[in-house]
């Protein structure tokens, strides 16, 4: 079963699915399935739009915590190693959970608008508990919320990403997923300037508490509209058995690892250096928090532009002809982003150069590892992806926070650069040609 399950995928699975499935086109006309009991809801257009919206919201709170992160360490009196625990703690709880959550969303296939809203009920509940940490004081309770947070965000982009992936062919597969990418991005690029304004009125347990609101506002509007989602014609008969002999066949394949090794790398060079950014503009710098509200604002910025152009691009001449690049250059600019010091012109260039890659390469990283698997198994693999990646992120971030500690936070960004140059390696000597994207 597992062998025939990886070499169907591999070689037909992406535009051929409706091979399965007489009655139904499901990667080209996927919006016509359930056209006539759910309208506009069926369409693809607005399933796109609509969970790139929810993404954004995910990104818009968990960027803003990111300008917070002076004022928290503050509030609680810690160090960078326990600043890197915070976010390590939402990258560990993430990753525990993406695997298993992987397998189990691919399986309740059916109920992926259910899941959608609990996840967006659980984001509320987990700012409320950061918030409430943040008046008592109690750290170890501000790393329950965060938890809360992480997991509500892992498990969101498990069914979005895997519902994109279904309704988006293979020759739209990077594009798609792209711009689910950009929706977090544009949170991502809006948050740190409204969230460094806001810190000159308001102190971040304030924030936060006002964050509380709009997710539980948000839940049954999720609902609503990503009811039917995943509700196709195969998932009405997925057994737990066939995931589990899928995720089995997926294993054994070395490119899908080597991409899952260089997700890892990159996901914990981006995590530290987002985690230390304010603290190394503030404390090393000098720059007010409402600047550094403006340049991580600029660092997304170019994100939001040249994402959906890597995407599309990576469809055409092949996810490696993007990677490669894209990552010698995030090595580059992670060490200019020390040399230049504070020189703000030159910071805003550098900055600017890192955010086109910074963001652009994950969604072409995880089109690559779909590419390989195909259909069926999307959630699973992204849940592997995200497993590993955490393990990784959590370690990083710990180390990252010991350098801090040891020799200064401009040595967080040399470690940073080590990582982008050792993923670089990696892709290279990973099986990722055109031909293998397209049979």
């Amino acid at each position: 079963m597992s062998n025939e399950t990886n070499d169907h995928d591999n070689h037909h699975d992406h535009d051929n699915h409706h091979d399965h499935d007489n009655h139904h086109d499901h990667d080209n006309h996927h919006d016509h399935d359930n056209h006539h009991e759910s309208g506009i809801r069926g369409n693809k257009n607005f399933i796109l739009s609509g969970l790139t919206s929810g993404h954004g919201i995910f990104h818009w709170f968990i960027q803003s915590f990111y300008v917070m992160i002076p004022a928290v360490k503050a509030t609680f009196g810690i160090s960078d190693v326990q600043v890197g625990q915070i976010l390590g703690t939402r990258e560990l709880v993430g990753g525990l959970i993406s695997l298993p959550g992987g397998v189990i969303t691919d399986y309740l296939r059916k109920h992926w608008g259910l899941v959608l809203a609990f996840c967006m009920f659980l984001f509320g509940i987990g700012w409320l508990v950061m918030a409430s940490s943040g008046w008592i004081p109690m750290y170890p309770l501000l790393l329950v919320g965060m938890a809360l947070v992480g997991a509500a965000a892992t498990i969101w982009h498990l069914p979005a990403m895997s519902a994109l992936s279904h309704h988006f062919s293979h020759g739209h597969r990077g594009t798609a997923l792209s711009f689910h990418g950009v929706g977090g991005q544009i949170g991502d690029a809006l948050a740190p300037l409204a969230t460094g304004f806001l810190l000159t009125y308001l102190a971040w347990q304030e924030i936060l508490s006002i964050y509380v609101v709009i997710p539980l506002l948000l839940t049954l509007l999720v609902y609503w509209a990503f009811k039917n989602i995943g509700n196709t014609a195969e998932a009405q008969d997925v057994k737990m058995e066939t995931q589990i002999a899928a995720t089995k066949s997926i294993l054994k394949s070395p490119a899908l690892w080597l991409i899952t090794i260089v997700g890892g790398l990159r996901g914990t060079a981006q995590v530290s250096v987002m985690t230390f950014f304010a603290i190394y503009v503030t404390e090393v710098l000098n720059y007010n928090i409402a600047i550094v509200g403006a340049l991580l604002m600029i660092l997304t910025l170019t994100g939001i532009i040249s994402t959906p152009i890597m995407g599309n691009l990576s469809d055409r001449f092949g996810r490696k002809m993007i990677l490669v690049p894209g990552l010698l250059l995030l090595a580059v600019m992670s060490v200019a982003f020390i040399l230049v010091g504070s020189n703000l012109v030159l910071l805003v260039i550098v900055l600017l150069l890192l955010g086109m890659f910074l963001y652009s390469d994950q969604p072409i990283l995880t089109a690559a590892a779909l590419d390989i698997v195909g259909q069926g198994v999307a959630a699973t693999t992204m849940g592997i992806l995200g497993a590993a990646r955490a393990g990784m992120v959590f370690i990083g971030l710990i180390v990252a926070g010991t350098l801090s500690e040891a020799y200064g936070t401009e040595y967080i960004y040399y470690f940073v650069s080590a990582l982008f140059i050792l993923a670089l390696v990696i892709i290279l000597f990973t099986p990722m040609s055109k031909e293998d994207q397209n049979n």
